[in-house]
């Protein structure tokens, strides 16, 4: 294991150590916060791949390398969720209510309790750890049809575990589009680590004067695509729900916008839509590839306090041990299940050389 992995455990167990300590429930919402940004780097950046793999163009080389590299990380980033089915009991407010709790939380409450009862969420939970295995594979860029498939997979499972994982945590509370808007984030983020990915290892490279649109071009207009989705999706929601002003319905805004969570909303706002949007929109700037990776590494900072500003309001929106605790378990968990990318992409560009992944396609 390389030195970054071994810097990764330590913060890691540092961590698990503190939140045993401090608060056990908070560890439990900040190991599912960092969990949930892991997984969705590796779905998005196969969100990305899948697409290029449908449509077609050199944009898309860069992306499929990151997403052959991160495929033997997805099997690791499966088994951190253990800790989060272990610790259901405690983390989510519905496990192992009595019926007289569903009653008074629910008109009709026998399909929700149903659904949320702890044997069928574990299953479910297995389900998705399954298709998620099975679409973050190599394979699933060999066809066109086990890309479309995976595609519909994805689309059809992630907005459940979505759903499941983060929307529950806040059990009188439901939204439509909640698991799309975690899914467009995914793809932004997945696909801002992949062109930083790529920028680094000198995978795209600048083009001659004369010799067409620079590939990075073509990379920024699609993070862009996916930032402009994102916001659209998550503001319809924010808007539908807030005009309507109906408890049951602004239970999950009420934290994230009456706490200390409202300066974390602000600040998503500004890092994660207006900065990179204003930035995307400038040749100058998707055109040179030290400019475009900046633009990267902003829009993945920002995605930290997404995936936070996703769970740790819904569990405890006052305690502020979640501001380091957070922090400290995300970086660990990264260093851990991500350390040493970039030998694991120089080897996943070689695989598309010829003979390699790229002439498998039709």
């Amino acid at each position: 294991m390389s030195r970054v992995r071994w810097i990764g455990a330590a913060l890691l167990a540092l961590a698990v150590i503190a939140g045993v300590l401090l608060d056990r429930k908070l560890l439990l919402a900040s190991w599912l916060a960092a969990w949930w940004w892991c997984l969705g780097i590796v779905l998005g950046c196969f969100v990305n791949a899948w697409l290029h793999r449908l449509t077609g163009g050199q944009w898309g080389e860069p992306i499929r390398a990151a997403a052959l590299a991160l495929a033997p990380r997805m099997p690791w980033v499966l088994l951190a969720l253990v800790p989060i089915a272990a610790g259901v009991p405690w983390l989510y407010p519905w496990a192992g209510q009595p019926d007289a709790w569903w009653t008074q939380h629910y008109a009709q409450p026998r399909f929700v309790h149903a659904w949320l009862s702890q044997p069928f969420f574990l299953a479910r939970l297995a389900v998705y750890v399954i298709a998620w295995w099975w679409m973050a594979r190599p394979a699933s860029l060999v066809t066109k049809g086990r890309t479309c498939a995976a595609f519909v997979i994805h689309a059809l499972l992630t907005s459940a575990a979505a759903a499941d994982l983060l929307m529950s945590l806040v059990p009188t509370w439901y939204s439509t589009a909640f698991g799309l808007v975690a899914m467009c984030m995914q793809a932004l983020s997945g696909g801002a680590l992949a062109v930083l990915l790529a920028i680094g290892a000198s995978l795209v490279r600048r083009e001659p004067a004369g010799a067409g649109v620079p590939v990075t071009r073509d990379l920024g207009n699609v993070l862009l695509m996916w930032l402009m989705l994102w916001a659209y999706v998550a503001f319809m929601q924010f808007l539908i729900i807030w005009s309507e002003n109906l408890p049951h319905e602004i239970a999950w805004y009420v934290p994230r916008v009456q706490t200390g969570w409202r300066f974390a909303g602000v600040a998503l706002v500004v890092l994660q839509l207006a900065v990179p949007f204003l930035a995307l929109l400038f040749r100058s700037v998707k055109d040179k590839p030290a400019r475009l990776a900046a633009v990267c590494a902003l829009v993945l900072a920002a995605s930290v306090l997404d995936a936070a500003w996703m769970v740790l309001p819904s569990v405890d929106p006052h305690d502020w041990n979640g501001w380091w605790l957070m922090p400290l378990t995300l970086a660990g968990m990264a260093l851990l299940l991500f350390g040493g990318l970039g030998q694991a992409l120089r080897l996943a560009t070689a695989r598309s050389e010829p003979g390699g992944l790229r002439h498998a396609h039709p």
